[in-house]
């Protein structure tokens, strides 16, 4: 039985590739490689937003969290998330998608100058690699635990080195449209198995097992413990997941190219608009149907502890259920769906990377006029050069130790306050210029790496007290204030610019 599950894992795996280069087909110009020369169907943009924010320990976590004391409150986020989508599809995708831009650093070159362009765009790739080299360690962590139950004792390094071989293939060749198809039909398989178990579930703990768990506060939506403390340190806190959540997409939708560049691809700035905001709309969803499985798994197991199941975390309830409560065939599509919710962040990074190197760096910074031709060898090669690299970084990852889900969700905390406020600076200083804006982006970077790394909360829980760092969603509401306070005090200073972001003319890669 298991090696039928591994021919069906293998199977799936090439298939996927097969198909995204085959919908793909063969790149003949840069702008084609990094944004599907604008060509792409929205819904399928639409789901691979979805595919690309969702990794494995999204699979696994969400039900793990459902189980423990979470219970919905992933769904409560994802309302925040519709709403900071919203305001991007309103506000900033139109000066995008006017500009023809294939990055979204291309506005920041034309409302301020190459240079703030060239700093952002460095923050942003050297965050991703650290994020989602992190993020590609994580990945391997349950996929050694999976292979395992097959009789297969692999090391982290091997799964890391097979899994970007395996996804740097289809990204290398077929460009961002092969990235957005397999993302597509990545998603619909996670999707579908969750829906699988749902209804296997149901079938075990019928409408008595409901009813156990929500009066157990399964289904817990909203968190109003309305306590300072709690609003600053709690992801779940219902100010923090709305007021927070929201900000914390603007900028993880409106200002991380690894998002923007699959809106661009889109044909119209409303079939963008239709993506963006229906992406939120499918990542409640998403957060719904995976809370629902670890709320009836809750009722399944009767309420035991992961302990008591044998289980090291609440991390492992989804997967030991999927390999020792599904049947064969059945349970080695949903582990095919968990390796490819990794491949797919992965080949979105890869692709993002280079586009913002090659769009943002070399193109700017160049003297010379660079053919399209080059432009797409240099865009290849770049996905080879980032891959190697974050291959190399969750390899050096795995040597130490630490939660790297949390390190991985704290990274972003650095920056994504920077990169969100110097595009709103540029919308609502008019008299700032290239200079403030630098300094401001650099203050920023250094407060938020103080308030990361410093300031903790003294909370109380259970008679207990602990000292938390601040809730993710809260910290680019932070650095957003300082850049906006930075910017702003430097501009008082000169004169204001002759003449700011008029109607942009089309900027090509």
């Amino acid at each position: 039985m298991n090696a039928l599950n591994l021919a069906v894992i293998v199977i799936y795996l090439v298939t996927v590739a097969w198909i995204g280069l085959r919908l793909s087909g063969k790149q003949k110009s840069s702008t084609d490689y990094f944004v599907g020369e604008g060509r792409m169907p929205w819904w399928t943009v639409c789901f691979s937003v979805v595919a690309t924010e969702t990794s494995v320990l999204t699979v696994i976590s969400v039900p793990g969290g459902a189980y423990s004391d979470q219970g919905f409150g992933n769904v409560e986020l994802a309302l925040g998330y519709i709403i900071g989508r919203t305001v991007v599809a309103a506000v900033l995708i139109p000066l995008y998608k006017r500009g023809g831009f294939v990055s979204a650093y291309q506005y920041l070159e034309l409302r301020f100058g190459r240079y703030l362009q060239g700093v952002a765009s460095v923050t942003f790739v050297f965050t991703r690699l650290l994020a989602e080299g992190v993020r590609l360690f994580a990945s391997a962590i349950p996929i050694k635990l999976l292979l395992s139950e097959f009789g297969l004792t692999i090391g982290y390094d091997v799964i890391i080195v097979a899994l970007t071989l395996l996804t740097v293939v289809y990204t290398y060749l077929g460009g961002i449209k092969a990235v957005i198809w397999t993302e597509a039909l990545q998603m619909g398989l996670y999707l579908t198995g969750a829906i699988i178990a749902i209804a296997v579930l149901t079938g075990h703990v019928g409408a008595h097992g409901y009813s156990d768990a929500l009066h157990a506060g399964k289904f817990r939506v909203f968190d109003t413990d309305f306590g300072l403390a709690h609003i600053l340190t709690s992801s779940f806190a219902l100010p923090t997941a709305i007021l927070g959540g929201a900000i914390f997409a603007m900028a993880s939708h409106g200002s991380d190219q690894l998002i923007v560049q699959r809106i661009l691809a889109t044909r119209t700035l409303r079939d963008s608009q239709r993506a963006m905001i229906a992406s939120g709309v499918f990542v409640a969803v998403q957060f719904a149907a995976f809370s629902l499985v670890g709320a009836l798994l809750w009722s399944y197991n009767g309420g035991r502890t992961p302990k008591q199941l044998g289980l090291s975390s609440t991390d492992g309830l989804y997967p030991d259920f999927i390999l020792h409560r599904l049947p064969v065939v059945i349970s080695g599509l949903l582990v095919a769906g968990i390796l490819g919710a990794a491949m797919g962040s992965l080949s979105s990074a890869l692709n993002s990377m280079a586009n913002s190197t090659v769009a943002d760096i070399i193109r700017s910074f160049s003297r010379a006029t660079i053919s399209d031709v080059a432009m797409l060898r240099l865009a290849r090669a770049m996905t080879l050069v980032w891959a190697v690299l974050m291959a190399l970084f969750a390899m050096g990852f795995s040597a130490t130790t630490g939660n790297v889900y949390l390190t991985a969700l704290t990274i972003a905390g650095y920056t994504y306050g920077a990169l969100l406020g110097a595009f709103l600076l540029g919308r609502l200083v008019k008299r700032a210029n290239q200079f403030d804006a630098i300094v401001a982006f650099v203050v920023t970077v250094a407060v938020m790496t103080f308030v990361v790394r410093v300031i903790k909360i003294e909370v109380t829980m259970a008679g207990t007290v602990t000292h938390k760092g601040i809730a993710a969603q809260w910290l680019v509401p932070i650095g957003v204030v300082v850049t906006l306070v930075v910017g702003g005090i430097t501009s008082r200073f000169h004169s204001a610019p002759a003449a700011v972001e008029t109607a942009p003319a089309r900027v090509v890669a």
